[in-house]
């Protein structure tokens, strides 16, 4: 049996019923859980962190290459970024998601077109 989402084979008993559709675990966590780009309380948390915890933002090793490929490109549509970076778009919005909790990316529309650009 396959995702009915991303098409991965899945092991009999390891699928997830979601409204009807066959999920792999993967898909059925992020159906459960999305991305949110869009958070007031996470910037407040990370802001808020790092000022009175004393704590520094530390960015993974997917995000590092994100900010790397902005910085040096000025800004790239997400699908360009995945095709660069390897990533699933699902992986995408995760990554660009607590970036953007952090203030260190954001988008912007350029010729009709949503582009990630460095904050």
């Amino acid at each position: 049996m396959n995702c009915d989402k991303c098409g991965t084979s899945i092991q009999e008993g390891e699928d997830r019923d979601h409204y009807g559709k066959i999920l792999c675990e993967d898909c059925y966590i992020d159906a459960l859980s999305p991305a949110r780009t869009c958070d007031p309380w996470a910037v407040h948390s990370a802001k808020n962190l790092e000022l009175k915890g004393g704590a520094t933002l530390e960015v993974n090793r997917a995000q590092e290459e994100i900010l790397k490929v902005l910085k040096e490109t000025g800004g790239l549509e997400p699908a360009l970024l995945c095709a660069r970076l390897n990533l699933k778009p699902v992986e995408l919005e995760r990554e660009i998601a607590s970036l953007r909790h952090m203030e260190k990316v954001r988008a912007e529309m350029r010729d009709g077109r949503k582009v990630v650009i460095l904050w």
